[in-house]
């Protein structure tokens, strides 16, 4: 008896190597303009080509302004560090022969975001990309990790990855949520429960009724996340819903996509497979969950109290007093006492189009508070942007007082110019609030679209409806 985390590997294992490591064959690889450099230079240095050219797919996102317009072209970013890593992708791929959606290209996103939309994601594959979010994939039951800058070199001279098998974990998650908890809710709830190091050394497969009736963008924001509760590989077992997108997004012919078909249809963990851990939850407990701290494990519903040092176990005060003085909480004692000062809805965990109907439809016929000097929505992709706008959704931001941004990883770090000011507050939906991520002394509290969209009307945080 197999798991799912089992039976990919296996599929795509080419050799035991006398380390104890494995070479796993790789199917599809992402590549963005902040890992790739160094990578593309070996390549040239060591005369070497790209191993399988139509297993790359490329497109810059960490470092793009999202205030771009119509004419904008590389060459055009302010920011120098920025421009040399967008332009050096576009020479890259023009000279090794790579397909990038380019800055210019109306296909143009966040990686995670654009390869399931236009059909390059599919299950049963192996991916790898530069960046730790990889795992987001895993929703269409790939096995999917993020890699460092030196083994995107290996991977693209070798179509082959270097990597130690991982132990299996499965979480299942039961019943039904409230009409406003979310998938971020869930996945902020469970890393709460077992903290940033309790999936160190796992694949996580994500089962249970309660994923078996949610949409593959739901699934993707618990899959990308299960890299903050320390995981290397998140993943879901491919089934009809699966099947229905792909369906919808895959270039496949007939003739393949119904050869793939029956193999995704059985493409699943065996009845009476062992795994190493079981976590099973019932969300129907869960309520709309808002990070307090420096650690997405620093989190709470957003009605209860946020945890002083007297409250937290001797080994835990010092990074509980690091926390909040870091986070300016002081006499606080709920998350409703602290006043916001921006609000981003965006990222690879929460840009996609289901994420922006759901902020909407909060926002809609109201206004931001006058607290909140700035709240940004920015699509996760071009194509995002444009089924938004076709839906009149733009117009519904920017009548609250939103602003309306191109795609791009934007204010989920500080690598472009959408970044906090030092000491600002900022209701986010993107995946990490370490000190910083957002902007020097920036303070980030992670949450849904849903609660986002409610504090940048409300201005402080309270129950989303």
């Amino acid at each position: 008896m197999k798991t799912l985390y089992d039976k990919l590997w296996e599929e795509h294992h080419v050799t035991k190597l006398n380390s104890g490591e494995s070479l796993l064959y790789i199917d599809r690889h992402y590549l963005h303009e902040v890992t790739s450099p160094q990578a593309f230079e070996g390549l040239s240095k060591k005369k070497l080509k790209p191993w399988r050219l139509d297993a790359n797919i490329a497109t810059p996102d960490h470092n793009v302004p999202t205030t771009r317009g119509k004419n904008f072209n590389s060459e055009n970013i302010k920011d120098e560090i920025s421009k040399i890593q967008v332009v050096e992708l576009d020479k890259n791929c023009n000279l090794f022969g790579i397909k990038q959606f380019d800055i210019k290209s109306t296909k143009q996103g966040i990686v995670h975001v654009i390869g399931p939309e236009l059909g390059y994601t599919l299950p049963g594959m192996t991916i790898v990309c530069g960046d730790s979010h990889t795992s987001t994939h895993g929703a269409l039951g790939c096995l999917a990790m993020g890699i460092g800058t030196s083994e995107v070199e290996h991977v693209l001279a070798t179509q082959c990855l270097k990597v130690s098998k991982l132990k299996n974990m499965l979480v299942r998650f039961e019943g039904i949520t409230a009409d406003n908890v979310s998938s971020k809710d869930i996945v902020l709830y469970f890393i709460g429960l077992i903290g940033t190091a309790g999936g160190t050394g796992y694949a996580i497969e994500f089962a249970g009724s309660y994923i078996e009736n949610i949409s593959i963008e739901s699934r993707m924001t618990i899959c990308n996340m299960a890299i903050e509760a320390g995981a290397k590989v998140g993943l879901i077992a491919p089934d009809k819903t699966t099947i229905e997108y792909v369906r919808e997004k895959s270039f496949l012919d007939d003739k393949t996509l119904q050869n793939a078909e029956d193999y995704w249809e059985n493409l699943k963990t065996d009845k009476g497979a062992s795994f190493d851990k079981e976590i099973v939850i019932d969300v129907s407990k869960i309520k709309p969950q808002v990070t307090w701290g420096t650690s997405p494990e620093m989190v709470v519903n957003f009605d209860d109290e946020i945890p002083t040092i007297s409250q937290t176990s001797i080994d835990n005060q010092k990074n509980i007093e690091l926390a909040r003085d870091y986070m300016g909480i002081n006499e606080a004692s709920k998350l409703s006492d602290l006043v916001f000062d921006k609000v981003f809805i965006g990222s690879c965990t929460n840009s996609r189009i289901e994420d922006l109907r759901k902020a909407a439809e909060i926002v809609k016929g109201k206004k931001i508070a006058n607290n909140i000097s700035e709240a940004i929505v920015v699509p996760g992709s071009g194509l995002v942007k444009e089924q938004a706008e076709k839906e009149g959704l733009d117009k519904v931001f920017i009548e609250a007082g939103f602003i309306w941004r191109d795609p791009g990883c934007s204010m989920c770090l500080g690598m472009n110019p959408d970044q906090l000011k030092p000491y600002e507050r900022c209701a986010s939906t993107s995946n990490r609030n370490f000190e910083g991520r957002q902007g020097y002394l920036g303070r980030t509290h992670l949450m849904s679209p849903l609660m986002a969209a409610y504090t940048a009307i409300n201005g402080t945080v309270g129950e989303p409806s």
